[in-house]
């Protein structure tokens, strides 16, 4: 058992748990939570489709982390560190940014921002922000960073500040409103290119966006100015059929456009990370994330993923040197792993449901909705019509807008489009003791191999994006 009194830092927290696959499958902090926002502002099922059939406001000024970084040596820093080529990467433009450790596993990933010369931003989960964090403090890199940790999962009634707040507008009639809002034409830059509008009185960031399937933007600007400008946009959207996003859909939006959210960081075990997991806190995301489903094993190195497995592979390029280079460039993309959307059978998820109902026995593991993940982490195995394990089920939930039960998952190179596997839901043994976790049975659900981004609107239009793979 950890003791966090005596705990300095993650590679304490590990050698005094011994196992780390039973330390984070077993962690109390519970699912990974957005905080901040209100669960529902109308309900999730018509802020689901508002995104698909008019327009949403989706606010994400919370659940990230923000890393600023500035300095003569900012390039370099982000080059050394991410598997993308950042041979160009001009200002007002954006780039995801995808790490990995030096044996070629995925850290995780997010957005960087170039707003100047020689400044970035870092908008993501803490994973790959504290990999920049660490390199930048330590790899003797001539950078000033300065962190804005996400809001906290459990605020208390306390006020919450951020430096920024971050909205998007989404949707078929988001355009109308951005130029609403605008007062004037809004000129449609290409993907992922940065500019300026007005709203509500003031000049705000853009960035040329479309996570629900159609042009939209990404907006920022001072949290001083959060009620009024979200007051102004909602207001403008208004005739267009525009709805507020809640926390408990929000991060639905990426089963129908194909994002996995929150692989496990390959930090945990190699002599090389060490210096990185003495450097990472004894309460760090790292130390306390929870992993949560029916794939087990006892080493935690079986759920690491290469770039390839989560569908990073057409990022990777060698005209740069990056922390783990040798390594993927000894890897065979087409021995990898691939992602792909599970369509869940609506009879055997009818089951799931029925089995609440069930008085005389153990019910199967609780469906939650619109997002049934119970972990930080989640890996439900998958399985064939022989039992053999041939991918992972990684993030679970359910579409108003395809009325299904879909995850996100990769599954070995050679299962074909179409075919029917088996998701095992719930975990083995009647669960564990995360606090998500109540005794259960599990279920083998089928589940046939479906594309991503799932949502035909999606798969069209993010053509050239970040979503089908072709962005660098």
């Amino acid at each position: 058992m950890t003791d966090p009194m005596t705990a300095k830092n993650l590679q304490d927290v590990l050698d005094q748990a011994g196992n780390t696959v039973d330390l984070l499958r077993n962690s109390q902090i519970g699912a990974y939570i957005y905080p901040v926002v209100a669960p529902e502002f109308t309900n999730w099922r018509s802020e689901q489709r508002a995104w698909r059939e008019t327009a949403v406001l989706y606010d994400q000024s919370h659940h990230m982390d923000n890393l600023f970084i500035k300095g003569p040596d900012a390039l370099r820093l982000i080059s050394d560190t991410a598997i993308n080529s950042v041979a160009s990467f001009p200002v007002n433009k954006a780039k995801q940014y995808v790490p990995t450790t030096p044996s070629g596993h995925v850290i995780g990933d997010g957005i960087l921002f170039h707003e100047a010369e020689d400044e970035y931003v870092y908008v993501g989960r803490a994973p790959a922000a504290n990999w920049l964090l660490f390199h930048g403090e330590t790899g003797g890199y001539d950078v000033e960073i300065v962190v804005d940790r996400r809001s906290p999962s459990h605020p208390m009634g306390q006020p919450v500040k951020r430096k920024y707040w971050r909205f998007q507008i989404q949707g078929p009639n988001a355009w109308q409103i951005i130029e609403k809002v605008n007062g004037g034409p809004v000129e449609q830059l290409k993907f992922f290119t940065m500019d300026r509008m007005n709203a509500a009185g003031s000049q705000v960031h853009t960035l040329r966006h479309g996570m629900a399937g159609a042009p939209g933007l990404e907006l920022w600007g001072p949290y001083e100015t959060y009620d009024r400008t979200r007051d102004a946009i909602l207001e403008a959207g208004q005739e267009f059929g525009m709805l507020a996003v809640g926390s408990r859909a929000y991060p639905s939006n990426t089963l129908e456009s194909g994002w996995i959210p929150s692989p496990l960081p390959a930090i945990y075990t190699g002599d090389e990370l060490r210096p990185y997991r003495e450097w990472l806190g004894a309460d760090s995301y790292e130390a306390t994330n929870a992993v949560a489903g029916s794939f087990v094993s006892e080493d935690i190195e079986d759920y690491y993923l290469t770039p390839w497995a989560l569908g990073y592979g057409p990022f990777v390029k060698f005209d740069h040197d990056f922390i783990g280079r040798e390594a993927l460039e000894r890897i065979d993309p087409a021995s990898q792993r691939k992602k792909v959307t599970l369509a869940w059978n609506p009879e055997d998820v009818a089951k799931i449901f029925a089995s609440l109902f069930d008085t005389s026995g153990t019910p199967y593991k609780y469906f939650d909705l619109p997002l049934a993940n119970y972990g930080s982490s989640n890996y439900d195995a998958v399985v064939d019509a022989g039992g053999t394990t041939v991918g992972l089920s990684m993030f679970t939930g359910y579409s108003a807008n395809e009325k299904r039960a879909l995850s996100l998952a990769t599954v070995d190179a050679d299962v074909p489009e179409g075919t029917e596997l088996k998701v095992i839901w719930g975990e083995p043994d009647g669960g564990t003791r995360k606090t998500t976790v109540e005794p259960h049975r599990q279920f083998e659900v089928r589940a046939v191999v479906s594309p991503v981004p799932y949502a035909a609107a999606a798969r069209q239009d993010y053509r050239g994006g970040w979503r089908t793979g072709n962005r660098h």
